[in-house]
């Protein structure tokens, strides 16, 4: 097993627990919630230190100029080319988010 796969992994197993947290706040059951959360808590020490939201953004800019990309269509290279760049240091949701933000 790679770095690569272990990080995957790491980062399947914290978005199964958001979703459950959902799953379980909209059910009532806090404390189950809040094990999820502690557990995610866990999960994260393992991860590789996270970037912000404004490098993301710098990220995402600097992708967006190298790839010409000018319209909503372009999405898929940005995220190809930032893929690479990123490599488990972000959460590909947030960083999907901004992207269509940019390029809306």
């Amino acid at each position: 097993m790679t770095d690569e796969d272990a990080l995957r992994i790491l980062q399947r197993m914290i978005k199964q627990r958001k979703e459950s947290i959902s799953q379980f706040a909209d059910a009532g059951r806090t404390e189950l919630a809040e094990k999820e959360e502690k557990e995610i808590s866990i999960l994260q020490d393992f991860l590789p230190e996270q970037l912000g939201e404004e490098e993301i953004r710098e990220l995402v800019t600097e992708a967006i100029s190298a790839t010409e990309a000018s319209e909503p269509a372009d999405i898929g290279k940005v995220m190809g080319a930032l893929k690479s760049k990123i490599k488990g240091n972000a959460d590909m949701g947030l960083v999907s988010r901004i992207v269509k933000e940019n390029l809306a």
